[in-house]
């Protein structure tokens, strides 16, 4: 099990640079987790997308169902106590510590391509590449 950032999953289901990467990490641990709030930051992802033209409406809805698809059983809900505590500690987004509060409480890395998460959080979090290097 990993805790995975948004920016992994919307790797997997928008091609990009790290499509490829992202599909070999789900090949080699697809039991992927992340708070409820990724469901927000992807629909957000696919938004951005959409504005600018380079998915239309029918590639965003099948990317987010079959994101959902993937993700379901694997969202949890995270201690607010505990997020607020990480984003006074580091000024880090809410949004970010999210992320590492759920890997922290279930003892997994967090899988992630946002070089700022990987430089404030370097015992929490893997960066894709990297987590194929294990």
């Amino acid at each position: 099990m990993i805790v995975v950032d948004t920016n992994v999953i919307a790797h997997l289901f928008i091609a990009s640079d790290f499509t490829a990467v992202a599909q070999e990490i789900v090949r080699r641990d697809s039991d992927w987790i992340a708070p409820i709030l990724w469901r927000s930051e992807f629909r957000n992802i696919l938004a951005n997308y959409l504005r600018v033209e380079r998915i239309s409406l029918r590639q965003a809805r099948f990317a987010m169902r079959k994101a959902e698809d993937m993700m379901r059983g694997g969202e949890y809900e995270v201690e607010s106590n505990a997020v607020l505590a990480l984003v006074a500690a580091t000024q880090h987004s809410a949004y970010d510590c999210e992320f590492v509060v759920l890997a922290r409480q279930q003892g997994r890395p967090l899988v992630t391509a946002d070089p700022r998460l990987l430089c404030v959080f370097p015992d929490e979090t893997v960066s894709m590449t990297r987590f194929l290097e294990y």
